[in-house]
């Protein structure tokens, strides 16, 4: 389903965090996650016809819902990686990435083709200017009857692990993914007018990410051209709609502000020129 068709650039949501955004001559894929065990499924959030001709992967960071099949689709595209520093360590001299699929802080999958990048600093790439974003991953809770299980970054924790957000200028536009992250008002002031933001909502049920009212806080800061809500209201664990928002009236108060919002479900696609 297509919500407005124009030109240029064309992006597709599978939730979470997970897009696909046909750039010019461009295949950009998003956060390579799984679907986060709802009914203990493991599938990719993005499809696997998708891949083949993907041209640059960025990664925000190394949960597995954002980042389960990175290296599956870099195998099958042969594309690079973009992705914090924290995210590849040398073993007996040679790169390895996060683990996609590995427990705990395992360093071992051989990575070659990759690009890393700090908070402020920024990368020139196929003719892209990229640039990372400050971005802080709250505490995960994980709640299975009177059981209960935090983990937290600021323990060093795998959750969260290489938090980055990206802004990527190309051909007159630009777009920034904040991944997940709470609201970070001072470094958020550098970003200015995105042609595209997207934004996590969903930390009014899961301490990992702002709320959508600290995301209308963000909103305000960036002054971005147009908004894409993600992570909300998605699958995990046992139910289908985890971390649910009014999104009628997120949308409602985000164009009270002057800025366009696009509620994007899965597999649905919105274009701007």
């Amino acid at each position: 389903m297509n919500i407005k068709k124009l030109t240029a650039m064309k992006i597709t949501y599978y939730q979470y965090n997970a897009f696909i955004i046909k750039w010019d001559d461009k295949k950009i894929d998003i956060d390579p996650g799984a679907l986060f065990a709802y009914w203990f499924s493991f599938a990719s959030l993005i499809p696997k016809e998708q891949w083949k001709d993907v041209t640059h992967l960025f990664v925000t960071h190394g949960d597995p819902d954002h980042y389960a099949y990175a290296d599956k689709v870099m195998k099958a595209s042969e594309a690079p990686v973009i992705f914090n520093k924290t995210m590849v360590k040398e073993v007996e001299g040679k790169p390895y990435m996060l683990g996609p699929r590995s427990k705990g802080m395992t360093f071992d999958t051989p990575v070659s083709n990759y690009h890393t990048l700090s908070a402020d600093e920024s990368i020139e790439l196929d003719g892209m200017r990229i640039k990372g974003i400050k971005t802080t991953h709250g505490p995960l809770s994980v709640k299975i009857g009177p059981f209960k299980k935090t983990e937290d970054p600021a323990n060093n924790e795998r959750v969260g692990w290489g938090s980055l957000g990206f802004e990527i200028k190309d051909k007159g536009k630009t777009l920034v993914n904040l991944g997940d992250s709470l609201l970070e008002s001072e470094a958020w002031k550098k970003i200015k007018n995105p042609d595209i933001l997207m934004i996590p909502l969903g930390g009014g049920e899961a301490d990992n990410t702002m709320d959508e009212f600290e995301a209308l806080e963000a909103i305000k800061i960036i002054q971005p051209k147009c908004v894409i809500p993600m992570h909300y209201d998605m699958p995990m664990l046992f139910t289908k709609h985890y971390a649910s928002v009014d999104e009628a009236l997120f949308k409602s108060e985000v164009e009270k502000l002057g800025v366009d919002c696009v509620i994007l479900k899965k597999g649905q696609s919105f274009q701007i020129a």
